[in-house]
């Protein structure tokens, strides 16, 4: 498949490891003249003669000059990761050193890669479907337990084989569809209606389901932001602090100290949550800055994936606090409601506001109930425990395809209804095939090619 495109048939180099001072660096080269090339600088053995998937100590040289002792692998190609001979050179990892060798393979004709081009040619070789190649660049992004299992699940073809599934039925009575084509004149029907609308309602349930899946799946790859949403001196940059252990932000007994917002990330039951500590919401402040403060914890309220609202539990009452979850409500705000300082506030002032749902009560001072109230966080943002043996769409491209896909199934399905032709039929079977094909990859282009890869890291 490299042959279909330009610029395929080079070999390529790349630093694999991260830049900067390390005990090793791995330089990898892809290509049909990897392995002759790494030979020309290596006169201990002959690497061509070498068995694939072995590793070879010797010393590395340009001409006369020692540029290291090195450790060379080779992965001679089909069986390869880019399906082409593949060399890893490790090396000690000192810049000047990693620079030297590199400067050495692009003088014996190796090109510096761009971004995924060693995964982009591990897809165009067959070795991967663009599903798996995506979950790569996600598996390496992966910052939680969540996101790694997911990614790893993804990378070992789990989303690729449920498509598979969905592609084998549609083919299956595509090619009977189309058999009916060759056999317009006889007026016969080769592919049952009644099972075409079983498959179709199965494959409508399947699709629906991993549209579902997305919501999770961004929580999972984006993490959750959650505004820290109350009144000056409610305690939201003390409980910020709590959650993140540290003293990050500034805290004082003065009302609005905080006028800017600040932003954190921190994991919670392997699910990262940004936690933006915002501004205390005084509306008729006559302050400037402090204006401003407000309009921007308000912006963060409404782009937050959960609101935690805070209240002093001795300066709210449950009027306020109604007309605070109403608005909530009714702009359709995801939200907590945590009652702070209840160490400090009689059993009759907490049973004021425990008529209210989604309520807790902590002291963000005293480290009381926290547990509770990040258990609640996780709870929130993923609606109960991640299955990791199911399959969870986390890609915005597999989304789009697969909500066209819907759409194209309904309309196969509202055709078989209204007993179209099987032309007709066969036309709104081919588009679901087609959108399949974008995801998994059999249907693409180079600049599509291009736009994926491209965010990659160098040297994947």
């Amino acid at each position: 498949m490299l042959g279909k495109l330009s610029g395929w048939n080079d070999t390529i180099v790349a630093l694999a490891t991260p830049q900067g001072l390390g005990a090793i660096g791995v330089i990898r080269m892809s290509g049909p003249n990897a392995l002759t090339i790494a030979n020309s600088l290596f006169p201990s053995k002959n690497l061509q003669l070498q068995p694939t998937h072995t590793l070879h100590v010797g010393l590395l040289k340009n001409g006369q000059e020692v540029l290291d002792e090195v450790v060379v692998g080779i992965y001679k190609n089909p069986t390869s990761y880019t399906g082409e001979d593949v060399v890893e050179i490790s090396c000690h990892g000192s810049p000047f050193i990693q620079e030297k060798i590199m400067a050495a393979l692009t003088h014996q004709g190796c090109r510096i890669a761009k971004p995924g081009e060693f995964t982009q040619r591990a897809f165009l070789n067959g070795k991967l479907d663009l599903t798996q190649a995506e979950a790569v660049a996600d598996l390496i992004a992966s910052n939680t337990e969540a996101s790694r299992n997911t990614a790893l699940k993804n990378v070992r073809g789990g989303f690729s084989s449920d498509l598979q599934q969905l592609r084998n039925e549609l083919i299956k009575f595509s090619a009977l569809i189309e058999l009916e084509l060759d056999f317009s004149m006889e007026d016969v029907e080769f592919a049952d209606r009644s099972l075409l609308q079983q498959l179709l309602s199965q494959l409508l349930q399947t699709t629906q389901q991993l549209l579902a899946s997305f919501s999770l799946g961004n929580v999972i790859k984006n993490g959750v932001q959650v505004a820290i949403i109350g009144k000056p001196n409610a305690g939201k940059s003390t409980l910020l602090n709590t959650l993140l252990n540290e003293n990050r932000a500034i805290v004082s007994e003065i009302a609005g100290t905080t006028r800017d917002t600040i932003e954190e990330v921190v994991n919670i039951n392997g699910i990262l949550f940004r936690l933006i500590d915002t501004a205390g919401i005084r509306l008729h402040t006559t302050d400037i800055i402090e204006s401003i403060g407000v309009e921007k914890s308000l912006e963060k309220m409404r782009l937050a994936n959960v609101v935690v609202y805070l209240f002093d539990v001795q300066q709210m009452t449950a009027a306020e606090l109604q007309t605070v979850v109403a608005n909530f409500k009714s702009e359709q705000i995801t939200y907590l409601l945590v009652a702070n300082k209840a160490d400090t506030a009689s059993p009759l002032l907490l049973q004021t506001f425990r008529a209210f749902e989604k309520c807790l009560f902590i002291s963000a001072k005293a480290n009381t109930n926290i547990d509770a109230l990040k258990n609640a966080l996780v709870q929130t943002a993923i609606n109960g425990q991640i299955n990791t043996e199911a399959t969870i769409v986390t890609n915005a491209r597999h989304f789009d395809a697969l909500q066209k896909l819907q759409e194209a199934l309904t309309d196969v399905q509202e055709g078989v209804h209204q007993q179209l032709s099987s032309d007709l039929l066969a036309l709104d079977i081919r588009q679901c095939l087609h959108y399949l094909g974008t995801i998994t990859g059999e249907i693409t282009n180079e600049d599509q090619l291009d736009f994926i890869f491209s965010k990659f890291c160098i040297g994947k």
